[in-house]
């Protein structure tokens, strides 16, 4: 049967036109583009009517920055790729944003702001930002490209913990920070700067998800195996394990080589990278972990649904007792480019980047990054199971 859009379907069947789509072709069509997520995965995630982009940048933000030595306004460019954590009674979002110091992705200085919300939508920002290059031992990690794409989880005890990737322009490696306030931070340095007596310091790496669980409705770290648990990586996903939640081990293959969880696939929305998202959560069924897949530009490679170069994200699943194994996997995206201000921007292709994750008044609240320029959310309710976004 030839394609029809959805749009195009209705007009056809309630026009006075000549052709008539019958019942069966309209159902072929509503199944062929209706995404049923499995009963393992999260979602569908639903973007608020009217509510988004969530943060955007304000040009007159201005701070006093020790590496420029002097006022900048940092958040005047782009504000995106954001981590979020619930504290009290309101979610909190740690969100990148760019001042306008260079042209270009990754050639200006990020920062990490703070936004308030007591609905998840409404945000109340701090005037400065709570994470910065800064003179400190850092400086030679984190000068001139600063501190980019939080993720962000708290112990049980209230300590909150920050993976973050420092950017000095030559080489992005992701560090660690932990905070009581979610305003004052304590670097930790580099995650993998002491494994293997510092065999990884100077690998390109990025993006840290760490395990976390609902425990009386409240999502905190915990362990697997009696010790800490990590993915971690842009190009593949990799996992880690850590007895103090700074210091982190890579895990290793039978060849002494960084052992792969998931890798990209040919042919799909995947097909370049998979790269973590927000903090994984530990189920009853498995290790969830939803991250972000880039697609091919080369067509012979890439998901031709699909924009090239476009940011989509999947979910995956890991066995409990072992949380290198996977056990399901999304062939498509769950949640992908769709709004204006998802395809317009710094990245044009498409892209909604995931990095925060919380559950909060019995919702999940999904924060990302759109095209990175902006910020916004979608809310998924577990008592409302629903697809995933609709497929092309």
């Amino acid at each position: 049967m030839k394609k029809i859009s959805i749009v195009t379907l209705i007009l056809i069947f309630f026009s006075s036109g000549v052709y008539y789509a019958s019942s069966k072709e309209i159902s072929q069509v509503v199944k062929e583009k209706v995404n049923i997520l499995p009963e393992w995965a999260f979602g569908g995630f639903v973007r608020p009517a009217g509510a988004n982009p969530v943060i955007m940048p304000i040009p007159g933000s201005k701070f006093y920055c020790p590496m420029q030595k002097q006022a900048v306004k940092w958040e005047e460019s782009d504000t995106f790729n954001p981590a979020a954590v619930v504290k009290g009674d309101n979610i909190y979002v740690l969100y990148r944003a760019e001042d306008n110091s260079g042209a270009g992705i990754g050639k200006r200085t990020s920062r990490i702001g703070l936004a308030e919300s007591p609905d998840g939508i409404t945000m109340h920002r701090r005037p400065t930002p709570v994470m910065y290059p800064d003179e400190d031992p850092m400086k030679k990690y984190e000068w001139p490209g600063g501190c980019e794409d939080p993720r962000v989880a708290v112990t049980e005890d209230g300590l909150y913990v920050m993976t973050y990737t420092s950017w000095n322009r030559d080489k992005a490696r992701l560090c660690v920070a932990t905070s009581r306030d979610l305003t004052t931070w304590e670097k930790h340095g580099p995650a993998f700067e002491d494994a293997y007596e510092g065999r990884f310091l100077d690998i390109h790496c990025k993006s840290g998800s760490i395990v976390t669980e609902l425990k009386a409705d409240k999502q905190v770290i915990t362990k697997i195996g009696g010790t800490y648990f990590m993915y971690w990586g842009e190009h593949r996903v990799w996992g880690a394990t850590s007895e103090n939640l700074t210091d982190w081990k890579p895990i290793l293959d039978e060849h002494g080589e960084l052992k792969t969880v998931i890798a990209p696939r040919r042919g799909y929305f995947d097909s370049a990278l998979t790269e973590c998202g927000p903090p994984a959560i530990k189920m009853d069924k498995g290790i969830l972990l939803l991250y972000n897949g880039k697609n091919q530009n080369n067509d012979d490679q890439r998901d031709r649904r699909f924009n090239a170069g476009t940011y989509s994200a999947g979910q995956v699943l890991m066995d409990l007792n072992d949380p290198m194994k996977v056990i399901g996997r999304l062939d498509v995206p769950f949640f992908r480019p769709m709004e204006d201000f998802e395809k317009s921007g710094q990245y044009v292709d498409g892209t909604v980047f995931i990095e925060g994750l919380v559950y909060f008044k019995g919702k999940w609240y999904l924060y990302y990054g759109c095209a990175d320029s902006r910020v916004s959310v979608a809310i998924y309710d577990p008592a409302k199971k629903t697809p995933g976004d609709i497929l092309l």
